[in-house]
């Protein structure tokens, strides 16, 4: 594509903070698709490895980290810089995207981020229960803020790959399934409605399946954690408990799971490290596989905007939702490498540049399964050869998340005073309009696989014959 459309006009400044590896490669996608005035254009970061990118694009840098005492007063003179409505790009670690969500919003400034996260220590605070240092805990501020705070200027939450656009995946997934399948509902136009969809088409759960294929020139160094993208991002996360949406159809549940007495309810989590919990399941190229059960905020938001309630407000039917995610070879190796230390992460962190990588693609998508087809793969395969074709300084996991971004930005602009709001909750079609060029092939997929395929093989195991897709029978005991 050579003539990319500008999307809009932000007629205030832009203010991106942290600036790793998402948010270089956000920047030249801000600039190809909006009109701004890049004079009044900052980011802020504490490292300095960013500056000489940042002055080579026209654009301030600010060498400083945002804490709890000094984020209100760094963020007011870059956010208030003249005339028009302020966009603050939240693509950092190690703050609080609720504070500073809040502070944009106080001043009427639009605001996206690809996560909740909080200040610093939250992931490692061992005088927290497991269940307040998970992602549904973090999520349910949100949700209390909208509540507290309704409508106002527009705010993203979690707006990346996954979470983010794989929310406009099941969407699209559950339409192709309505089609295949023969349902003649009309289109969903709220979220009881897709619910209730999701119900009729026998949609067990959710799968956000992922393949990550891309191969380094060099092998991983010993003790170097090597990653496609944040290596902090994936450890902080990695070493939370695994999440999961849990499902109405499951009837049984791990001996160590825990819930949660406040909240939506819609998930579960397990007493374990999700980088250290491994589960079946399936991706196009790889086929049958084992990923990781990261937790992830799109596990509980797909699993609570997909829950049918009766009457009384009791849950009557929700699909199981997780992540299963099997990351770049170089990134299994360190996670051995960091769990085989008591979880002790190492030292050296490095990020793989697209001139790193020999090949390889980025295979993300949704599984939905458990309903009269089987199973339904759809998703990106997008290769580091066509993001180096068509995006600079990232590889095809980073295009996959600041195309997100950018589809996140595109939305809010045009929707300014929409408040709070989840990648659920937004325009799917729009959202993947703008994001679809950046994702290499986007395909859909039926599989008869199930998890009991080939099982069991030499040796007995407690599995439930009557229904393949039981968290019993994914889950890797």
């Amino acid at each position: 594509m050579t003539d990319w459309p500008v999307h809009g006009a932000i007629t205030g400044p832009i203010v991106m903070i942290g600036f790793g590896s998402i948010g270089k490669g956000t920047l030249p996608l801000i600039e190809r698709h909006f009109s701004f005035d890049k004079s009044r254009m900052a980011i802020v970061d504490p490292s300095e490895s960013g500056r000489a990118l940042a002055e080579k694009h026209g654009v301030k840098f600010v060498k400083a980290g945002l804490t709890r005492e000094n984020y209100r007063e760094l963020l007011k003179p870059l956010l208030t810089n003249g005339p028009g409505q302020a966009f603050c790009v939240n693509v950092s670690v190690d703050t609080s995207s609720l504070a500073i969500m809040e502070y944009c919003r106080e001043l009427g400034a639009l605001y996206i981020d690809t996560v909740v996260e909080p200040w610093p220590g939250f992931y490692f605070d061992k005088s927290m229960g497991p269940e307040s240092r998970t992602n549904y805990a973090l999520r349910e501020t949100v949700l209390a803020a909208r509540r507290k705070n309704p409508g106002g200027s527009t705010a993203v939450s979690c707006c990346g790959a996954n979470p983010g656009m794989v929310s406009w995946f099941v969407k699209q997934a559950l339409l192709n399934l309505a089609k295949d399948m023969g349902d003649k509902g009309a289109e969903p136009a709220s979220r009881e409605a897709w619910a209730a969809l999701a119900q009729r088409l026998g949609v067990k759960g959710v799968h956000i399946a992922e393949r990550d294929t891309q191969r380094a020139k060099h092998p991983k160094p010993q003790g170097v954690f090597v990653n496609t993208w944040s290596v902090e991002g994936f450890v902080s996360e990695g070493m939370q408990p695994a999440e999961l949406g849990w499902g109405s159809h499951e009837k049984w549940k791990p001996a160590n799971a825990g819930s949660h007495k406040e909240g939506c309810g819609a998930a579960i989590f397990l007493l374990q490290p999700g980088a250290n919990t491994r589960v079946r399941s399936w991706t196009p190229t790889a086929q049958a596989q084992y990923g990781f059960l990261v937790t992830h905020n799109e596990s509980i938001s797909i699993a609570d905007f997909l829950t049918v309630r009766d009457g009384a407000g009791a849950a009557v039917y929700r699909p199981t939702c997780h992540y299963a995610y099997h990351p770049a070879n170089d990134a299994v190796l360190s996670l051995h490498e960091m769990f085989g230390q008591a979880g002790r992460v190492q030292e050296t962190h490095h990020i793989l540049g697209e001139d790193e990588i020999e090949d390889g693609i980025d295979e993300l998508g949704v599984l939905l399964y458990g309903h009269a087809k089987n199973a339904y793969w759809y998703g990106s395969q997008l290769s580091v050869e066509e993001t180096r074709r068509i995006a600079p300084y990232q590889n095809a996991t980073g295009l996959q998340v600041t195309s997100a971004v950018l589809a996140g930005m595109v939305w809010a602009l045009e929707n300014p005073k929409a408040g709070i709001v989840e990648a659920d909750e937004i325009d799917f079609r729009r959202c993947l309009e703008v994001q679809t060029p950046y994702l290499g092939p986007v395909v859909g997929v039926y599989t008869d696989w199930n998890p009991l395929v080939d099982r069991p093989g030499f040796f007995p195991e407690d599995i439930d014959a009557s229904d393949p897709w039981q968290f019993r029978n994914i889950l890797v005991r």
